[in-house]
C-alpha cells in the first residue's frame, strides 16, 4: 500500500477535515495548502488526491481500486500536475494553458479531475492571469491544489479564489515518534528536530550523510573566522557546496546568535552544540550588526532562489567577509 494514502501523522487532523469536507460536498475548487519547507505540504496534497481518486474512499483512499492502483504506478487520466520545465525556475504560460484544456474535458474515470500547481509561487505574471479563468469558471468536480512555501509571492488574484490551508511546524511531541523511526533514536530525533526549526522533513534531511558533512565543514569554518581566518580562502574550501544550503545554515546561526546576545541564555537555541563558539562570536559583534549580516544574507538567498544573482561563489566570499569583520571588531 502506498505511503501517499496517509498524510504524515501531524497532517492527519488536517487530512481528516479535508476529506469530512468533501464528505458533505463542501469541498472548495481551489486549495493553497502553504508552509515551510519541511512541514509536509506535499504529503498531504498526495493524500488528498488519492481520497478524492478513489472510488470507494474510507478514512483513506482503499488502494485497491483501478484509481488509486492508476495513481500507484504514476498515471492517472484525471491528475495533471504542473511545475516549472527541468532547468527552469518558473512555470510559464504554456503548461497553464493545458490545465486550461485539461479543465474543459470530463473526467474519464467519472469523478474528479484534479489539477496541482507546485510551486504555485513559480508561476510568472502571464500564468497566474492565464489560470484566472479556469479558477473562476472550473467547472463541476474539479479540484485545484496549488501547494506554495511563500504564498506571499502569488498574486493576490490566485490566493483570492483559493480556500487557502496554512500548515505551521508540528509541536515536537507529534512528530518525535515518527523521527525517531527514521533517525533511529529518540535523542537523534529531538537533536535534528532543533536544528531544523521544527519542521521534520527538514530535520531528515539535515540528517543525512552529505548534509552533516557540510555542517562540520561550516563549524569548522566559523571556528577558522573566529581565530582570524581569511574569508576569501574559507569560501574557496566551500566552492563545490551549496551556497543556498549554506546561506540556509548561516541565517539559523545568526538567529542563534541574535537569541543569545538579547537573552543571555544558551536553552532557547536551534544549535545548542554551537554554544561554546557562539560565546566567542558574541563577545565581537554587536546584535545590531548581527541583524544586518541577517537580513544581508536572507536577501542573498532569496536572489539565489529566483536566479537574481549570477554568481554564488562571490556572494559566500561577500557574507564570509562580513562574517570576518563582526568576528574581529
Amino acid at each position: 500500500m502506498p505511503d501517499s494514502i496517509s498524510p504524515l501523522p501531524w497532517l492527519m487532523p488536517r487530512f481528516r477535515a479535508l476529506t469530512e469536507l468533501a464528505r458533505v460536498g463542501r469541498l472548495p475548487h481551489a486549495l493553497l495548502l502553504s508552509g515551510p519547507r519541511g512541514v509536509g505540504k506535499q504529503s498531504l496534497a498526495e493524500a488528498l488526491i488519492g481520497w478524492v481518486l478513489c472510488a470507494e474512499p474510507g478514512a483513506t483512499a482503499c488502494g485497491r481500486c483501478h484509481g488509486c492502483r492508476m495513481l500507484a504506478a504514476g498515471y492517472h487520466p484525471d491528475l495533471l500536475r504542473v511545475g516549472p520545465e527541468e532547468g527552469k525556475r518558473q512555470i510559464r504560460i504554456g503548461p497553464i494553458r493545458e490545465v486550461n484544456d485539461f479543465v474543459g474535458q470530463t473526467a474519464q474515470q467519472g469523478g474528479y479531475r484534479v489539477i496541482v500547481i507546485s510551486p504555485a509561487e513559480a508561476m510568472n505574471v502571464a500564468a497566474a492571469n492565464a489560470l484566472l479563468k479556469s479558477l473562476e469558471e472550473p467547472g463541476d468536480r474539479t479540484l485545484f491544489v496549488l501547494l506554495s512555501a511563500i504564498p506571499s509571492r502569488m498574486p493576490p488574484t490566485i490566493r483570492s479564489r483559493c480556500q487557502h490551508w496554512t500548515l505551521a511546524p508540528p509541536a515536537e511531541a507529534d512528530c518525535t515518534a515518527w523521527l525517531a523511526e527514521h533517525l533511529g533514536s529518540e535523542e537523534e530525533a529531538r537533536f535534528w528536530w532543533r536544528v531544523a526549526g521544527g519542521l521534520p522533513l527538514e530535520a531528515l534531511a539535515q540528517a543525512e550523510p552529505d548534509a552533516r558533512t557540510l555542517r562540520q565543514q561550516l563549524v569548522e569554518t566559523f571556528e577558522a573566522l573566529v581565530r582570524g581566518g581569511e574569508p576569501v580562502a574559507e569560501a574557496s574550501r566551500l566552492d563545490r557546496q551549496s551556497t543556498e544550503a549554506i546561506l540556509w545554515y548561516g541565517i539559523a546561526w545568526l538567529e542563534d546568535l541574535i537569541r543569545l546576545g538579547l537573552s543571555g541564555r544558551g536553552d532557547d537555541l536551534r544549535n545548542p552544540d554551537l554554544l561554546p563558539l557562539y560565546r566567542q562570536a558574541v563577545k565581537n559583534g554587536r546584535v545590531q550588526d548581527w541583524f544586518r549580516l541577517l537580513d544581508y544574507a536572507r536577501e542573498q538567498r532569496r536572489l539565489l532562489a529566483v536566479g537574481g544573482n549570477p554568481n554564488p561563489q562571490l556572494v559566500l566570499e561577500a557574507w564570509l567577509v562580513r562574517w570576518s569583520t563582526l568576528l574581529r571588531s
